[in-house]
């Protein structure tokens, strides 16, 4: 089929590998504009823009593909090309921009999207790490014909994906990005033989899964201890999760939780360290207590946290 394709991150980028693979005509690329990166802030390119020039394929990286928004010139202009480029069907995975209606309509069979969760449940921008940080056994993809609404469409292909004990944000998505090609090509062939099932998602189950903000990353000890190690998890490699040391900004990269036994040891303040001795660290938490594996000092690298406490110069602060 010839497809235009439209999408940002690797997430997208394992998928457009697939259809290609899958011996389907890219007809062209829409991606994000290229942004400032890396210490030095010089623009970067899309995991996707980057795929697409190793391949050739034409790239257009629109700021907005609203007609009548802030910039109707360069929309307009890429309404023109994707007419140019009489794609069949659009695939959407993470592109980071609404489709207006008129782009909605232009394919023959409408745009499909790979999202990561098993809708309705965790619409919007980080669903792999919201159904970490919600404590979800499960999540998935799910493979969605597109309308105007936020993940509103109707369902096609679902494929669901447990989530293990120590999964991070990382390791989920190389397996949703992995299952969103499989599932995509699948959608693909079932499209061209005229078999691919539509069914309207459920009213109930409806969670929406806000956008990361680098201000959850501050460590809040009033949480309970397994909360926040789920959230460890849920924001690892992005923002992470950090706490206050003499001074400096450690980040928390695994930790484990467990009961205090209130019996034999006196509550205390959420934020305390826990003594367990000069080679661990541990907080007390508004519920629970809140053990340190692996951490961060500024400007070090992941390390277990024995390893980190023999390298200060000072023992932490009781």
């Amino acid at each position: 089929m010839r497809i235009v394709f439209a999408g940002t991150p690797d997430f997208a980028a394992a998928a457009l590998d697939a259809v290609e693979r899958a011996g389907h005509q890219v007809v062209g690329v829409l991606t994000q504009p290229d942004r400032p990166a890396g210490r030095g802030l010089k623009l970067q390119a899309s995991p996707v823009k980057r795929r697409a020039e190793q391949a050739g394929w034409p790239v257009w990286q629109p700021v907005s593909l609203r007609l009548d928004g802030k910039h109707p010139a360069e929309a307009a202009a890429a309404r023109w090309r994707l007419e140019e480029a009489r794609p069949e069907v659009i695939i959407v995975a993470a592109y980071g921009l609404l489709l207006p209606r008129w782009l909605l309509e232009l394919p023959a069979h409408g745009c499909l999207n790979i999202h990561a969760s098993l809708l309705p449940r965790w619409r919007g921008a980080a669903p792999i790490q919201r159904a970490i940080e919600a404590g979800d056994a499960v999540t998935g993809i799910t493979i969605m014909q597109m309308d105007e609404g936020l993940d509103t469409g109707d369902i096609c292909l679902t494929a669901p994906e447990p989530i293990a004990a120590d999964d991070t944000a990382a390791t989920l998505h190389d397996r949703l990005a992995a299952t969103g090609g499989r599932l995509i090509v699948q959608a693909l062939a079932d499209l061209s033989g005229g078999r691919l099932p539509r069914a309207p998602q459920p009213p109930d189950g409806v969670t929406y899964a806000r956008k990361i903000d680098k201000a959850e990353s501050e460590i809040d000890w009033r949480q309970s201890a397994w909360t926040l190690e789920r959230r460890i998890r849920a924001f690892d490699p992005f923002p992470g999760m950090a706490f206050a040391w003499r001074g400096e900004r450690v980040k928390l990269w695994r930790a484990r939780a467990w009961a205090a036994d209130s019996a034999a040891t006196p509550p205390a303040a959420p934020g305390t360290l826990w003594d367990l001795g000069p080679q661990r660290l541990a907080w007390a938490c508004g519920e629970g207590v809140l053990e340190a594996v692996e951490v961060q000092r500024p400007g070090g690298r992941r390390t277990d946290v024995a390893r980190a406490l023999h390298s200060s110069p000072r023992p932490p602060d009781r």
